[in-house]
């Protein structure tokens, strides 16, 4: 995935409000980013750390920059924006980069299904082969060398999870992808420090018959990829 411009640089001072954030740039003057991320973000925020953020010239937003990327203190870069991780999957996908989910001819997304009015973020089809339901997670949580998921209680995420057993019993493939927006990250895990009735299900789901998967990501100003499988703790 490239952006469409290279990202420009600034310096973060604070995120507030949960979607928005202040940064600093070269010339010394303070712009506000939308922040593009409805989770905690922890372990993401490092005040007085380079930032990088994309902007639009739709004259409808009332912020015309988003935040892209962000620094920790070690200089890994981290994809904080959440929206990227869907797109991501579906180029790495029909890419053949996520060998696991090749040989698929149909790549859809956010279908209707399940008894919990829910919408899957990719569903593969293809001719002989059962139906692939994916469900798609941003992981950013790095603590040690290990990503974390989620980074705040999730009953959306354990909804999910449920989803994914219903159609395993209906004889199609449900998969759980992380995609792995931190640079820092090198295996992933549950955070069941954090939600516990998550990490049960997971391993229930997994129990059941839930692929897992994840993926890391190389990122830079110009581009972000899916490349390299990362493995899964349960």
């Amino acid at each position: 995935m490239k952006y469409p411009a290279p990202l420009q640089q600034a310096i973060l001072i604070t995120r507030y409000k949960r979607f928005l954030a202040d940064v600093s740039l070269s010339d010394g003057s303070q712009i506000t980013l939308h922040c593009p991320n409805t989770g905690s973000m922890k372990n993401c925020l490092y005040p007085g750390r380079r930032v990088w953020f994309s902007t639009s010239d739709n004259p409808k937003r009332k912020y015309a920059s988003t935040w892209e990327l962000a620094e920790d203190d070690s200089g890994n870069l981290i994809g904080i924006n959440t929206g990227r991780a869907n797109q991501l999957a579906e180029e790495a996908i029909a890419s053949g980069a996520i060998t696991q989910l090749s040989g698929y001819d149909l790549i859809r997304r956010e279908v209707k299904y399940g008894n919990e009015n829910s919408r899957i973020d990719i569903l593969l089809s293809g001719k002989d082969l059962p139906d692939c339901y994916i469900e798609v997670k941003s992981c950013t949580l790095l603590e040690g060398d290990t990503g974390f998921f989620p980074d705040a209680v999730s009953t959306r995420g354990q909804k999910h999870l449920r989803e994914l057993m219903e159609m395993k019993a209906l004889s199609h493939r449900a998969v759980l992808l992380f995609v792995v927006q931190h640079q820092g990250i090198n295996k992933v895990a549950p955070a069941d420090h954090i939600d516990a009735k998550y990490g049960q299900l997971l391993r229930q789901a997994m129990a059941a018959g839930v692929e897992v998967l994840a993926y890391g990501c190389t990122m830079n100003s110009e581009s972000l990829q899916l490349t390299n499988d990362l493995p899964f703790t349960a």
